[in-house]
């Protein structure tokens, strides 16, 4: 034991000895340093130093600090040194050698504040750093306290030293950048502006940073900065901050800096490790102790720094955090913190939890509306959850589920993230520490079906949409009972022989499908996405009508829903390859795209077309059935035969495109080639008729023999003849004169396909040979047709041996072969057609139904070729469409009709009344082709909008076949109204007394045809009428609905106040009409109503974008509300004075609805009431008392929701718009006329949609969060 002891005396001996000369340059200038300027930086309390004397400097660098630094350092782990300075302590040595502590503290102080300035040099730096390291060391030493070495100024300056010496240049530029990240994030940013003052400040510092820092210096300083930090954690290990709580907290500031900065390589240790951050992350866990203050403080401490790593944001001394760009390194920080605060909750326990809980509520408020931070907010989130027990994770839940509850659209937006977040975790599941009550709130189920599905019908679009995107991503899911969740929503649950369908589940399937037509583009994207998710995975029927609105959006006006739904529409044909019906869904969707007025549009259509069909076309000997591509390939060109012949014009149009970029290679042709013989020969044939005109040489021989067996043949289709016959017309110039020239024998009852072949090498080859050939031939084909026909109309007998078909044949055979020899049809002929055609009332026994269906085509044919048959048979085609009960006969006359319109326009013109009285036909298939035909003609201004036709054609919005009405729509917005903007506002007016069949205004609705057949007049018909209202109100323009407004007030109103319209019973009803008409919020502009309602689209816009567009709204809707106001003063209120008291004095009802347009109005000038109506008083208070009587309503009403109106919401109700406005889908686009009948046969008109569903034209309180 002696032995011992005298070692250790020998050692602190040795230390003693050590320390004396090593503080004997302290000596050279403490002296020096005068007990005034040592008072004044104490005065002064170390914020500021006067200059030392100039002897006083530093000979050799930081040498001595280092010396003095590793010779004291013994000293702060010493515990055997007294604490009072005797016994040979360090303090003793001071005072041996006649040094101060007061003066060492100011002299250390010098060097401190030294390094605070931004041009300070390296050695300043260095010299601060080591410095502030000193007096660290020197406060843990024992004795420190007695002889009052802490200053908590002087202690906050050592540790803003870090801050102070490391260059700022790095962090300005990560500021810079942070702005520009910002800016990007909004789609309608602007560059960011500052102040002068701002700008100024600026400028200044840019100025003074003037030293450059080699990577030597920084590497010193980095030195430094270590040296720093470790003295504050030895510092932090012996001396206790419970009663300085500001050093505490800036401590915590300066590890949570340090956090980030540096990376770290490997996995991080929260213990004393080597660099920066785990030395910060272990400063951090020193200050969690008790040493430092109550422990709940202390965790409430460092928790808070902590938020702001994870979260990203950059967090100074004072202001708002600035958000950090999601670098590499910021991401790894926000790893490494969240990762600490696990450890802390490990290490812990109980204690951290109540922490933890708060932590998490402040990064659901604090989280920024930017899609990634929310991402990998939520992320975090989730991880920290899991640290929570059974009990705490319940109820944090049931918090969220409130939290996603909350008016604010990112906490509802981040709620739903969290959601997905969790959802990707195991299930937790329920132990016996968890309330009964708190059990729900454990299972996956919980979090689909009340938060994510609670949010389906939000206010926001931006919520809802997302709402749909998750609900989407839950199919995603290696969660099986968050899939088993979403089928419960959808599917029907079978209970033995019983089946009970729940109505949520009917409900649910109609909300999505009015969300797939949201007026909000983003809405409609996440609808189809969810939509598509659920198909893919048969959580909904692969039925036509589900697959039906994918395939309808691939036309929606927006061009970002229309690239959605072709992808969509690619993912399901690659999840579902066999299915039939998503083989048509497919090709519905994606070949009419080719035609699409978007050319990124039509890119991804060609695209997926050539990925799916061109690119799998292989030779038939490599062909397998078990070749799921190839066999989808074959069945989709099958479908195109059959079932979708339709689409053909828009399947040309691609391989047009094609033929461009040299697609066809001769081993595309040769492997087409060999399938024509085979079972696929339909699709073969199909391809080769498109690529034809522009492939290699073909087989000329093959393809001639085809059309010889196909000619023997019974059971080849009608669509693959078309198709060889034009591959024949495209091979035609390549035939030699012997095979051209090959005798036919002519005869239409068995040789019409030779004919066909022959007209169609006519077509391709129109030289003098061919053409006599054709006139030669085809002036055969008319005799031998004319001889039947006056055989059986001009014999008596004729009738008796009668066979339609034959009869059949030849008309049509006659109307085809005029065409190529005009020169060839007598006056007989065209009396017999005459006959044939007059013979449908006076000879039934000759012409039957079949036979009339044809019998007005060859007129049609043979008028395109005579003006003055024209003029004679205009009359007979008018008669037709009013009297004939054919629906055959109905339809080609309405084509033949169109088709002359074109060719003699003016006089045609007259009879375009009869045309347009065909949108009111009992047949939906006449009113839907009258429909796209006058829409041709207006389009190519062959018709105008004269007399009633605009009227006509507008009432077909209220048809009743909504296919029908959707088309009508389509027409209007995207094709008409583009090339006439006005033709809404013009006849708007007129509008109101037609549908209501008013004829006493002197100007209005005098039109000499029939109104009663497109009357909507009465009660009945009320909401159909407004339907038009509303649709024609929603493409005004806000000068249009100005206007109008002014307009109806003169020419409707003042025309009722001056008796120029009596108030009978029709006139009350117009009136009454006009005033529900000036109520519509469709008719309130745009301009006022989009400062309350806009929204939705632009779901991430910066928070400064947004309220600079807010204030822009305030003062654009305050400029127009001013004029609007000024107007209503000045032209409407008169009228309605006077029209009241007129009201009143005939007790009329209309004075009910003249109210409720007050009422309306009057809300946007609630405390203007009685200067706009101080001309009547009595109306001034009756206009007060019914505002006040309105906002108890609505009151009661926001009660009434607030306690029962959520549960079956699920969260904020969602706003409701009337649904009978515009739709926004649109049909395939309309063929052009081409002014020839060679169409009259009753065809198909523009597919569109079976169904149309219509738009969907539509506060509560949270859980106290508590203070971090």
């Amino acid at each position: 034991m002696f032995l011992i002891f005298r070692g250790a005396t020998a050692s602190r001996v040795l230390r003693k000895v050590k320390l004396s000369s090593s503080v004997r340059w302290l000596t050279d200038f403490c002296p020096l340093a005068s007990l005034g300027w040592v008072d004044a930086v104490w005065d002064f309390e170390f914020t500021e130093t006067g200059p030392l004397d100039a002897a006083i400097v530093i000979k050799n660098g930081s040498k001595e600090f280092k010396t003095l630094y590793s010779h004291l350092l013994p000293y702060m782990t010493d515990t055997e040194v007294s604490p009072l300075g005797t016994d040979g302590s360090v303090w003793t040595v001071f005072g041996d050698n006649g040094v101060s502590v007061k003066s060492l503290v100011a002299v250390l102080s010098y060097f401190v504040l030294g390094g605070k300035s931004k041009t300070a040099s390296v050695q300043q730096r260095i010299s601060a750093l080591q410095a502030s390291s000193l007096y660290l060391l020197l406060l843990g030493i024992p004795g420190s306290v007695v002889n009052k070495m802490f200053h908590q100024i002087l202690f906050d300056t050592c540790l803003n030293t870090v801050s102070n010496c490391w260059p700022q240049s790095l962090v300005k530029k990560r500021k810079k950048d942070t702005l520009k990240s910002s800016q990007a994030d909004g789609k309608r940013s602007k560059p960011h502006r500052k102040d002068n003052d701002e700008m100024d400040v600026d400028e200044d510092e840019e100025q003074d940073e003037e030293v450059h820092l080699s990577p030597q210096d920084l590497l010193k300083i980095r030195e430094g900065v270590v040296l720093l930090v470790k003295s504050l954690l030895r510092l932090l290990l012996k001396f206790p901050l419970k009663d300085e709580p500001q050093s505490a907290d800036n401590c915590v500031q300066m590890f949570a800096k340090l956090t980030n900065f540096e990376p770290v390589i490997g996995e991080l240790s929260f213990g004393a490790g080597q660099t920066m951050p785990e030395l910060a992350y272990y400063g951090l866990w020193l200050l969690c102790s008790s040493n430092h203050g109550d422990e709940k403080v202390s965790l409430r401490r460092v928790f808070h720094r902590v938020l702001y790593v994870i979260l990203m944001m950059s967090k100074g001394e004072s202001g708002k955090p600035s958000l950090m760009m999601a670098t590499q390194a910021v991401l790894a920080a926000r790893e490494q913190a969240i990762g600490f605060v696990s450890h802390v909750v490990d290490e812990l326990k109980e204690p951290a939890l109540p922490f933890l809980r708060i932590l998490l509520q402040h990064i659901s408020f604090r989280m920024v509306d930017k899609t990634d931070y929310r991402t990998r907010g939520a992320q975090a989130v989730a991880k920290l959850l899991a640290k929570m027990p059974c009990g705490d994770y319940a109820s944090f839940i049931k918090w969220l589920f409130d939290y996603s509850r909350q008016s604010k659209v990112a906490y509802r937006m981040f709620a739903l993230d969290v959601s997905m977040a969790l959802m990707e975790q195991p299930e937790r599941e329920a132990n016996e520490n968890v309330d009964a009550e708190l059990v729900s709130f454990l299972s996956h189920r919980f979090l689909v079906h009340n938060i994510v599905f609670g949010r389906r019908s939000d206010a926001s679009p931006t919520v809802r949409g997302h709402a749909l995107t998750c609900l989407a991503q839950c199919l995603e899911l290696p969660s099986m009972n968050a899939t088993r969740s979403i089928k419960e929503l959808f599917s029907t649950i079978f209970d033995g022989n019983v089946m009970l369908v729940f109505s949520l589940a009917k409900d649910t399937m109609a909300l999505l499908k009015r969300r797939v037509s949201d007026p909000k583009t983003n809405v409609r994207k996440c609808a189809l996405q969810a939509m598509m998710g659920l198909l893919k995975h048969n959580v909904i029927m692969l039925s036509e009508g589900n697959l039906t609105v994918l395939s309808e959006r691939t036309r929606d006006p927006a061009l970002s829903v229309k690239k959605k739904a072709l992808q969509c529409l690619m993912d399901l044909l690659t999840a579902h390859p066999e299915n039939n019906l998503v083989q048509k869904a497919w090709l519905r969707g994606v070949v009419p795209a080719v035609v699409d007025a978007e050319s990124s549009v039509q890119e991804k259509a060609l695209e997926c077309l050539e990925q799916t069909i061109l690119s799998q076309v292989k030779s038939h000997g490599s062909y397998s059935y078990r070749d799921a591509q190839q066999t989808l390939t074959w069945n989709l060109l099958g479908l195109l035969c059959d079932h979708c012949q339709d689409l053909g014009r828009y399947f040309s149009r691609a391989f047009t495109v094609w033929s461009k970029q040299n697609k066809f290679t001769a081993a595309f042709i040769n492997n087409l080639i060999s399938h024509t013989e085979a079972e696929h020969a339909a699709g073969a044939w199909l391809l080769l008729s498109k690529v034809a005109s522009s492939c290699p040489r073909l087989d000329y021989g093959k393809i001639l023999d085809a059309w010889d067996d196909l000619v023997r043949s019974k059971n080849v289709t009608v669509a693959t003849s078309c198709h060889i016959l034009c591959v024949i017309g495209d091979i035609g110039e390549h035939l030699n004169e012997d095979t051209k020239t090959t005798n036919i024998q002519i005869n239409p009852s068995n040789s019409l396909p030779n004919f066909l072949m022959w007209t169609v090498l006519a077509n391709q080859n129109l030289n003098y040979a061919l053409q006599t050939f054709l006139n030669q031939h085809c002036g055969e084909l008319v005799s031998v047709c004319e001889a039947y026909l006056s055989g059986v109309i001009l014999n008596e007998n004729g009738a008796q041996n009668l066979n339609e078909d034959l009869v059949v044949k030849h008309l049509y055979t006659l109307g085809v072969a005029s065409l190529h020899c005009p020169s060839k049809v007598g006056k007989r002929i065209v009396l017999l057609v005459q006959s044939v055609l007059t013979s449908s009332h006076s000879a039934p026994k000759i012409t039957g139904s079949r036979t009339l269906h044809p019998s007005c085509l060859p007129p049609g044919k043979l008028c395109l070729q005579h003006e003055e048959l024209t003029r004679k048979y205009l009359p007979a085609f008018a008669r037709e469409l009013e009297l004939c009960s054919e629906l055959a006969v109905r339809s080609n006359v309405v084509v033949v009709m169109c088709d002359l319109c074109v060719r003699y326009t003016n006089m045609v013109d007259r009879y375009v009344p009869n045309v347009s009285a065909c949108l009111r036909d009992k047949e939906p298939l006449i009113r839907k082709q009258t429909l796209t035909m006058l829409t041709n003609l207006l389009q190519e201004e062959f018709v105008k909008w004269k007399g009633s036709l605009f009227f006509r054609f507008i009432a077909v919005l209220v048809d009743s076949d909504p296919t029908i009405a959707s088309l009508c729509e389509y027409c209007l917005v995207h094709l008409l109204l583009k090339k006439n903007p006005v033709m809404f506002s013009q006849h708007f007016i007129e509008c109101i007394f037609h549908f209501n069949s008013y004829e006493k205004h002197k100007t209005y609705n005098k039109f000499p045809q029939a109104k009663a057949k497109f009357s909507l007049k009465g009660a009945q018909n009320k909401e159909r009428r407004f339907t038009i209202y509303r649709f024609l109100l929603v493409h005004f323009t806000d000068a249009q609905r100005f206007n109008i407004t002014i307009k109806i007030s003169q020419n409707i109103l003042a025309c009722f106040v001056d008796g120029e319209l009596p108030l009978d019973g029709d006139g009350a009803a117009v009136l009454a009409e006009t005033f529900g008409i000036l109520s519509l919020k469709e008719i309130k502009l745009s301009a006022l109503s989009e400062a309350a309602g806009a929204g939705g689209d632009e779901p991430q816009e910066d928070e400064q974008m947004a309220m600079a567009k807010a204030v822009m709204q305030v003062a654009q809707k305050k400029v127009v509300s001013q004029v609007q106001k000024k107007v209503f003063i000045e032209s409407m209120i008169p009228i309605i004075i006077n029209l009241k008291s007129m009201l009143e004095q005939k007790r009329s009802p209309v004075l009910k609805d003249l109210m409720g347009y007050l009422q309306l109005t009057m809300q946007d000038y609630r405390s203007e009431v009685k200067e706009f109506f101080a001309a009547d008083e009595q109306l001034a208070v009756e206009m007060e008392y019914n505002l006040k009587m309105y906002e108890k309503e609505m009151e009661a009403q926001m009660a009434h929701c607030s306690l029962g109106g959520d549960a079956a919401s699920g969260g904020t109700p969602v706003s409701t718009r009337p649904s009978n406005g515009g739709r926004s889908w649109a049909p395939l686009p309309l063929p052009l006329p081409t002014g020839s009948s060679k169409r009259a046969l009753p065809r198909p008109s523009p597919s569109a949609p079976a169904t149309c569903s219509p738009k969907d034209f539509p506060s509560q309180t949270g859980t106290a969060l508590s203070c971090i």
